[in-house]
């Protein structure tokens, strides 16, 4: 495991909302990171599909976890600004959002993520998301 798998895996090990939605990182490379996470009935919407706010917690959460692969050491990111296009219901078992760098700054980090039902085996994109992560210094 790489120093910086080991950084993400442990942050994310922080975040309560995803541990609430049952969320996991399935993976870790340089300018991408993948999360799932169970449509759980606890986040599902009236039409028994996954609720937006589920696909744009774990999309944004991979953006930003994606576009601190690519910090410097001491670094942390928050999310600046995040878009969402909804492109199909979320109706599977569980969702895949796969987070990327787009364009890396010292300033801004722009990202991208999709999203994928998975159902039976098969992946159907179901959002997009775009926006821009700030780089942010921890105290020392």
């Amino acid at each position: 495991m790489s120093a910086i798998d080991d950084k993400i895996r442990q942050s994310f090990a922080k975040q309560s909302m995803m541990q609430t939605l049952g969320a996991g990182i399935e993976s870790v490379s340089g300018g991408e990171v993948v999360i799932i996470a169970p449509i759980l009935p606890g986040s599902r919407q009236q039409h028994n599909v996954a609720h937006a706010a589920l696909s744009f917690a774990i999309g944004d959460t991979a953006a930003g976890y994606a576009a601190l692969t690519v910090m410097p050491e001491g670094s942390e990111v928050m999310t600046a600004e995040m878009k969402i296009n909804l492109l199909a219901p979320g109706d599977g078992d569980l969702l895949r959002a796969t987070g990327k760098v787009i364009k890396p700054g010292r300033r801004l980090v722009i990202v991208t993520a999709e999203v994928h039902a998975v159902k039976d085996g098969q992946e159907k994109l179901t959002a997009i998301l775009q926006g821009t992560m700030v780089p942010v210094r921890l105290p020392v």
